[in-house]
């Protein structure tokens, strides 16, 4: 095996360059791109980037539709910087934190000739960095060695795809819901985050076993929020399974809907200004459900169980696990109380993302 990285290494590490502000190459068939996160640029970096030639702003078109800007490559936008525009003109452009200050910008200049894929790629790729959805990019035609360089077409494909999960540890776990518990740690194969398998009892592998896909909500889970209602679901499904006396919830860390704790803070603020869950994701760039639920699925597998009593009001992850080959005997509702805080919160997640409310 070669000690050189290999593509999802690659990827990997483009996606801490990002964030910490360094630019990432994308090498397409007919030339490269370096592109630099929006939310992350530094005035230094941007100004060496004007350096290469003219560059030019992309974004999503949920955040080109809040902008007022014309999008003309299917499902983004590209927009000519101009000649005065520093990294605060690129962060504004990225972060809706500033359009109540500032809700008449422009006018903006948006590019029509020429291919977007490269940009296309570069906003997956810097979304999957949980950042903004936002970047400044120029073409290059001598490419820095220094720099991580990415085979755009390969990249493109690595980014959609499902990294299968590797068990790392576990270890038993007495809890307030069952003292018999055992907790189990999954690694993805490209080093990204880990996901968690709560076993209540020893639930037989040839039945189908009741379980829960819960996503993440450090406000929910740990603090307590009474914004939403992933914490009591938790604690309610894990319940049931102690009652049951078997049972396992996937605790996948899809924080936000998949798009991060910040993002997600940044989705908050939007909401105390008057935007439901879907709209202000929406102003972000972001779709209105970021998550993989395949991640469910793998984790199932991995644990040796191919059928499950779903404890769910979501029938996205009720077709995503019979997609993936796990068969779903039942759907059992987890409905908990509903509070003036939530309310609207669950009409939307009701009329606007289907569950089952």
């Amino acid at each position: 095996m070669s000690l050189l990285p290999t593509l999802p290494d690659l990827v990997a590490r483009a996606r801490s360059d990002l964030r910490v502000g360094v630019p990432v190459v994308l090498q397409g068939s007919e030339g490269a791109l370096l592109i630099l996160a929006a939310e992350t640029a530094l005035p230094d970096r941007l100004a060496a980037m004007r350096g290469l030639g003219p560059v030019v702003a992309a974004v999503t078109g949920w955040r080109a539709a809040t902008l007022k800007i014309r999008v003309y490559d299917g499902d983004i936008a590209r927009i000519e910087m101009p000649g005065d525009a520093d990294a605060r003109w690129l962060a504004e452009l990225a972060d809706p934190a500033f359009d109540l200050g500032a809700p008449m910008r422009g006018p903006f200049r948006e590019v029509r000739d020429g291919q977007a894929d490269l940009h296309r790629i570069g906003l997956m790729l810097v979304k999957s960095a949980q950042l903004l959805p936002a970047l400044a990019a120029v073409p290059i035609a001598d490419i820095p060695n220094d720099l991580t360089i990415l085979p755009a077409a390969a990249a493109e494909i690595d980014l959609a795809d499902h990294h299968r999960l590797a068990p790392v540890a576990a270890a038993r776990l007495p809890m307030e819901a069952s003292e018999a518990g055992k907790l189990h740690i999954f690694r993805p194969g490209n080093g990204e985050t880990e996901h968690y398998a709560i076993e209540i009892g020893r639930p037989d592998r040839a039945e189908p076993v009741l379980a829960r896909l819960h996503s993440a909500c450090f406000t929910g889970d740990v603090l307590g929020s009474l914004k939403c209602d992933c914490g009591p679901q938790l604690r309610t499904a894990l319940a049931e399974m102690g009652k049951a006396g078997a049972g396992v919830l996937l605790y996948l860390n899809q924080e936000g809907r998949g798009i991060g704790l910040a993002n997600k803070m940044r989705a908050y603020a939007l909401q105390d200004q008057g935007f439901d869950t879907v709209e202000a994701n929406h102003r972000l760039g972001f779709e209105d459900d970021e998550r993989d639920f395949r991640i469910g699925a793998d984790l199932l597998r991995r644990m040796g169980f191919g059928a499950v009593r779903l404890m769910t009001n979501n029938p996205r992850k009720v077709a995503m696990m019979e997609a993936e080959g796990i068969a779903v005997a039942e759907r059992l509702p987890l409905i908990t109380p509903t509070n003036r805080f939530n309310a609207h919160y669950l009409d939307v997640k009701r009329d606007k993302s289907g569950h089952l409310l």
